[in-house]
């Protein structure tokens, strides 16, 4: 998945990505309207729905293009209403009740009723959902529908973050169906046509409530490697790249008056993902002795270029509660060695990493079997497609250590719960992450949060090799675009080609 476990598989992709206030300078030409505006993106959806290992692809095309939330986040990551027209929090901080906009129709013709946002949020917490927010509306109890422009909902505990939470939720008509390959959502664009392994196209939706497109529509084009796509777009073949991911390319368009390279922030972090529940890795000091084997920094200058950051856990800088964690493990093959032996694996031991075929990952593997070698690991790689990896690794918890790409924000939460697939149970994470859904404040929020990060990493629960930055680079006749990756999210309405 090259997305990010989210990637093509997780959806974890919930992923409500950035949209940049307008990447690129608007030209002196004046913006064409009737403009269809290409895409080049190395992440096509695993399927249309996001409930149901849709992955980054889907996201990245359908959040906010096709399909809207209650809310939405801002490309600085705050939450606005969006197809709430308002809402209300009770004293207890139990009953939220949300007020939707009027006039809002499906691209079916459908108007929008409180009846489609019920059954869009239970679609995310169904026990088949495979959304990657599924455990954070554990705490609703009930939803109710008093009339057709109100919903309330009632929760068991406090939820502090319900609301930015609900921004993951694709409202979704009610009555549709083959949600796979069809959609009927509220955005300002339509599905056009999905060719499988080529092309997936969005139409404006000329009833649309909001606001109208900058332009005619956008077509997605998928590539499967990064080269055949820089290709594209110096070919002009397409008109931006949602996210480079060969920093050796950039030289080609950095200084080239034809295109603009933008650099944005990013919250998609490569981890080493080990499965906690398997040995050798149930023992903490095993991992904390492979974290400090391998050269994050190394690897991250290797394949970025100097661009990208080292975080040290899952939380990055741009998150409230984001702590410099990098020192905790660091790269130190002596003691990598110390803690192997300490842990009764003086002389190593062979494991198999599930690797998806996608860049990154391929290289990132190779690397990773080079470092653990100096210490006496013999690392077996399996290359692996999204699909695969989804029913593999996420699905079955059939692997000992894969490398996978997270792209979602606030997702340090995920360490709380010992049934996601990577099996990390600690009692006292588990407890705080809890604590911190509950808190009064953001401010207690975010001490616990701080908390959940330390506690991770002094566990080594993941290697967190890096983050990502986030490189777009588009045509210089183009503005308006999103520059941000917050959550792998790619808004295109605002685009303009002038």
């Amino acid at each position: 998945m090259t997305s990010k476990i989210v990637g093509a598989a997780l959806a974890l992709t919930l992923a409500l990505a950035a949209c940049g206030t307008g990447g690129g300078s608007p030209t002196a030409a004046t913006p064409d309207a009737g403009a269809t505006i290409e895409i080049g993106s190395l992440y096509e959806p695993q399927n249309l729905d996001n409930t149901a290992g849709g992955g980054q692809g889907v996201t990245e095309a359908f959040n906010g293009n096709v399909y809207e939330g209650l809310f939405k986040l801002t490309d600085e990551g705050k939450v606005e209403p969006l197809l709430a027209e308002s809402h209300q929090v009770s004293g207890d901080g139990l009953t939220y009740t949300v007020k939707l906009r009027k006039g809002v129709t499906f691209h079916s013709g459908k108007p929008l009723t409180a009846s489609d946002v019920k059954d869009s949020i239970e679609k995310v917490t169904a026990k088949d959902s495979q959304s990657a927010r599924k455990s954070s509306f554990k705490p609703i109890k009930s939803i109710e529908t008093p009339d057709d422009g109100t919903v309330v909902i009632k929760l068991s505990s406090r939820s502090i973050s319900l609301v930015y939470n609900l921004s993951y939720v694709w409202i979704i008509n009610s009555q549709a169906k083959n949600l796979t390959t069809t959609e009927d959502g509220t955005g300002p664009y339509k599905l056009g046509a999905w060719k499988r392994g080529s092309t997936l196209s969005l139409d404006r939706f000329p009833a649309y409530w909001g606001a109208k497109p900058a332009n005619n529509g956008v077509v997605f084009h998928y590539f499967t490697d990064a080269t055949a796509l820089n290709n594209a777009l110096l070919t002009n073949a397409v008109d931006v790249v949602t996210s480079e991911q060969s920093p050796d390319a950039l030289a080609q368009f950095t200084g080239n008056a034809d295109f603009k390279v933008n650099d944005g922030h990013s919250t998609t972090k490569l981890l080493l993902a080990f499965n906690d529940r398997k040995a050798p890795f149930d023992k903490p000091l095993v991992r904390k002795a492979v974290t400090s084997a391998i050269d994050n920094a190394k690897l991250l200058q290797s394949i970025w270029d100097g661009h990208g950051s080292l975080i040290g856990s899952m939380v990055p800088p741009t998150d409230p509660w984001y702590e410099d964690l990098t020192k905790v493990n660091p790269y130190d093959v002596t003691l990598a060695k110390k803690q192997l032996a300490e842990a009764g694996y003086a002389n190593g031991f062979t494991f198999t990493l599930d690797t998806p075929n996608y860049d990154p990952h391929p290289t990132a593997a190779t690397f990773v079997k080079s470092e653990l070698a100096k210490v006496g690991i013999t690392v077996n790689i399996n290359v692996i497609t999204a699909d695969e990896w989804y029913s593999k690794v996420y699905k079955n918890r059939d692997f000992a250590a894969t490398l996978q790409e997270h792209v979602n924000d606030r997702d340090v939460v995920w360490y709380g719960d010992p049934d996601f697939y990577w099996g990390y149970d600690n009692t006292q994470v588990t407890e705080w992450v809890q604590q911190a859904e509950q808190a009064d404040t953001t401010e207690g929020q975010t001490e616990l949060l701080k908390k959940v990060g330390r506690q991770i990493a002094e566990d080594a629960a993941s290697d967190w090799l890096y983050l990502y930055p986030q490189i777009v680079v588009a045509s210089s006749k183009l503005s308006g675009y999103p520059v941000n990756g917050l959550n792998s999210q790619f808004y295109a309405y605002g685009i303009k080609k002038g």
